[in-house]
Parts: C-alpha cells; structure tokens; sequence
C-alpha cells in the first residue's frame, strides 16, 4: 500500500530536493519526482511554486520558534525570560547557520523571497517578547507603555545577534560582549520606559 500524499510529504521531501539542489534550481516537478507522483498531484496540495516554498520557509521559521514559546510562560522574572528568549533565538540561528551553512543559506533565500511569512515570523518574535515585556510591567520590572512597540524595538536592537541578514558576523570574537552592551541598555529602557 503507498502512502497517502499529504502537505508534510511534500514537505519535507521539499527540503530533502532544496538541500540538493539549491533554491535556484529546485523546481515542483524534481519535489514531484522524489514522491514519485506528478507534480499535478504536488499542485493539488500546493496551487504553486512560490506557495511551496512559503510553507517550506514557514515550515523552517516554526522550528526556531517552538523552543523559545516555554520562555514566554516560564515563572520567572522577565528580565531572565527576556536575556534567555534573546540568547536561545541568537544562539540557535548561529548553530544552524554553523552545522550547515549552505542549508541555512538556502532557508534565508526562501525565507528572504517570502516577505509575507517573513512578516509572520516578526510578528510571532514580538509576540512572545511581548507578552514577556506585559508580564515585567505587570511585575514591575519594567515601565513600558506598549509592550508589543517595545518588543519590535527589542528585535530591531538586537537584529544583529539573530537576523540571518548579519550571519557573516556571527564569528566576530566581540560578538558576545556586544551582545552584554546591547542588554544593558535595552535594560535600562525597558526599565524606564514612561515619560
């Protein structure tokens, strides 16, 4: 019996063909022939390339945000939840991008290509330092007026330590003690955020 042909097939034989082949030269009919189906039947799930790859860097997106949502509900205070959110996300792109350069290259080629799941990944981040930002004001750690514009301005000031766009920095031996110059003063912003 063969396998029924689901979206999670497609899938993930998507990605198995892009570690291959390469964004570039990946097309629905190579997904197609690796399931061995016609690529009609990869359309039924998929209306089209640029929609297979949206869910292919979704797909990428949903695996750096799963650790980092127990961080948002942990009991702790939020200014350890919010160094540890920051450290965790920073840490696990610079992982990927180290133990497979050329896979993590592709993902931000598609990732980069689908500005709309792109804007959904921002806005997931920001809700999660969000609601970690809401639970510091609620505990009075920190004096912010709206957590989610402070939770934007968090990912902005530190896009560097975590934004595939500045992974050719991600080896700087300063890195770290940048990273310690950057909290301090979100830190103190967070902290005296009202005027």
């Amino acid at each position: 019996m063969t396998e029924a042909l689901t979206a999670e097939r497609i899938l993930e034989a998507a990605e198995d063909t892009l570690r291959r082949f390469g964004p570039g030269k990946t097309t629905v009919v190579d997904v197609a022939r690796a399931l061995g189906v016609s690529h009609g039947s990869v359309y039924r799930h998929f209306p089209n390339k640029a929609a297979l790859r949206d869910a292919v860097a979704a797909r990428w997106l949903d695996r750096i945000n799963e650790p980092l949502r127990p961080l948002t509900t942990e009991d702790a205070p939020a200014t350890e939840r919010l160094r540890n959110w920051l450290e965790l996300l920073s840490t696990t792109k610079r992982r990927m991008a180290r133990e497979d350069p050329e896979l993590f290259a592709t993902y931000h080629a598609l990732a980069t290509e689908s500005r709309e799941v792109v804007g959904a990944h921002l806005e997931t981040l920001a809700g999660m330092i969000a609601r970690i930002v809401s639970d510091g004001v609620a505990r009075g750690e920190f004096e912010v007026d709206d957590p989610h514009r402070a939770a934007k301005a968090v990912l902005s000031a530190t896009a560097r330590f975590h934004n595939p766009a500045h992974a050719s920095e991600w080896d700087d031996p300063e890195l770290d003690a940048d990273f310690e110059e950057v909290w301090a003063l979100l830190l103190r912003g967070l902290a005296s955020g009202r005027r």
